[in-house]
């Protein structure tokens, strides 16, 4: 592993401050599907700590919270570059740095150097990692349309989210399905 990391938790969102979201299934859908999607992977837990707590959910907050649980961990948090190149505008973005390492995932349409110039802005930008991963062209976007459109999304999603989402009606399908 690029990171080195030795576990990786999932975060469900509780209330985002923005950039809302088409069919939200809201904080007790997201919880069951992380979970459906991690089901196998003993690297991965779920961590329902953002959907505990009212109001909204900024990273700062939920990154001093697992400072505070442990503070003896090293914390990377691990974003898209299209997230990294926006990543000033955060709520307190030299305070996240200061709790954990940016770890960052190329996306297409995103350059290393535009993230690199943000970051320079931001006191601690220096402590972001760049790591590769595969391209893999598959969005929430297009998983909400093809669900909405009665497509299959089997070899797209986990199995267990396909179901879930099935089952519950999530996102315009037709539960039960």
């Amino acid at each position: 592993m690029q990171l080195g990391l030795g576990q990786v938790l999932w975060i469900p969102v509780g209330l985002a401050p923005h950039k809302p979201v088409q069919d939200e299934p809201g904080p007790a859908h997201r919880l069951e599907l992380c979970r459906a999607a991690i089901a196998d992977d003993p690297r991965f837990e779920v961590c329902a700590l953002e959907l505990q707590r009212p109001g909204p959910s900024y990273t700062v907050d939920t990154l001093s919270e697992l400072h505070r649980t442990d503070p003896d961990s090293e914390l990377h948090l691990i974003v898209g570059a299209d997230a990294a190149a926006g990543f000033p505008s955060w709520r307190e973005p030299e305070r996240i740095l200061s709790l954990a390492r940016l770890a960052v995932a190329r996306r297409r349409g995103t350059s290393w150097e535009s993230i690199q110039r943000a970051l320079a802005h931001v006191r601690g930008g220096e402590r972001a990692d760049f790591f590769r991963m595969p391209w893999i062209g598959i969005s929430s976007t297009m998983i909400r349309s093809r669900v909405k459109t009665g497509e299959p999304l089997r070899y797209l999603v986990p199995d267990g989210v396909g179901d879930y989402i099935l089952a519950n009606g999530l996102y315009g399908g037709a539960a039960g399905c």
